[in-house]
């Protein structure tokens, strides 16, 4: 049983396995899905990915395109090669990453893009400090996202016009170049938070030219980071004793109330300062014989010893007046 993945930026995207791609004398959609087994992607989007339907039905409707393009290039219907340039918004650890995996996957299986593998980058990765320096960098990142998709994460720091000598805008019209000439061979992902992409494409009309799919990740609910949580846990071989589920509950419910929420990304390092916390506690008695099941459960007291409890209990005596 596969386990639920989670965008946790930062993370190694996974080199796609070599897959021929759909042939053009397919003359039935079930034709093209079997050569290409797109279906297997999309019953991983289903399966793996925790929430995320309207993201998932966005997908499915881009597959269906490109599926319905190779039909029509069978019967001598090809136009030019639709723009699958995209733009992923929504908060951290929401899945956009994962995601624009997944998309890799697809567009390779049905033969647009030549590899399926996924480049992740930042501003870092395409703007110099000094004259002369983006260029090289841009078209690097580019030379090796070719036959691929190129995920730009918070694709908004790429503008900065309060700095008359930043860079920035150097390495925005090369992209600009690539996306239109060469779109043939690479697909290009802007993803960050929405607000500030919506102020990156009223200042870019350019780049928002060229940007056909128009995502929208929303904010896990609180059942949904609970599965989250168990399915991270059950990777490990851990799981949350019945009270400790409970507390963690109560945790989440603090949690996305404070300040830089980060969805699964929260949900994770909440995990993992609970695993400390355990492991303190089990490492504190030496000489017991600890069974498997007390190696692999996380207690109430690994959750509830969070300061965040502490610190909710400290508001709440406050508002108080005690």
């Amino acid at each position: 049983m596969h386990q639920p993945l989670y965008a946790i930026p930062g993370s190694t995207p996974v080199a796609p396995q070599p897959h021929a791609p759909a042939s053009p004398t397919a003359r039935t959609v079930a034709e093209v899905l079997a050569q290409s087994d797109v279906e297997a992607v999309l019953r991983e989007l289903d399966d793996e990915l925790v929430g995320l339907a309207p993201v998932k039905a966005r997908i499915r409707d881009i597959a269906a395109l490109l599926v319905i393009d190779k039909l029509r290039a069978a019967h001598g219907l090809a136009a030019q090669a639709p723009s699958l340039h995209m733009c992923f918004t929504g908060n951290p650890g929401t899945g956009k990453t994962t995601v624009a995996q997944r998309m890799a996957a697809i567009l390779h299986r049905l033969g647009y893009v030549r590899k399926g593998h996924l480049v992740a980058v930042t501003r870092d990765d395409l703007v110099g400090q000094y004259i002369g320096h983006t260029a090289p960098k841009t078209r690097e990142v580019l030379k090796r996202a070719m036959g691929g998709v190129l995920f730009i994460d918070e694709a908004y720091y790429l503008y900065r016009p309060e700095n008359e000598r930043d860079y920035g805008q150097e390495a925005i019209e090369i992209l600009l170049q690539v996306m239109e000439n060469q779109r043939d061979d690479l697909v290009v992902i802007l993803a960050g938070y929405a607000d500030r992409m919506a102020t990156f494409f009223q200042s870019n009309p350019g780049m928002n030219s060229r940007i056909a799919h128009h995502l929208a990740f929303p904010d896990y609910a609180a059942g949904e980071l609970m599965q989250i949580a168990r399915g991270m846990l059950a990777t490990q071989r851990y799981q949350l004793a019945p009270d400790a589920e409970q507390a963690f509950g109560r945790y989440l419910d603090l949690r996305v109330a404070q300040p830089h929420f980060a969805n699964a990304r929260s949900v994770r390092n909440a995990l993992d300062r609970a695993r400390l916390r355990q492991a303190s506690r089990l490492f504190a008695q030496r000489d017991r014989a600890w069974s498997a099941a007390d190696l692999q459960t996380l207690e109430a007291e690994d959750i509830l010893a969070s300061r965040l409890f502490q610190t909710a209990e400290t508001g709440h005596a406050a508002s108080l007046g005690l």
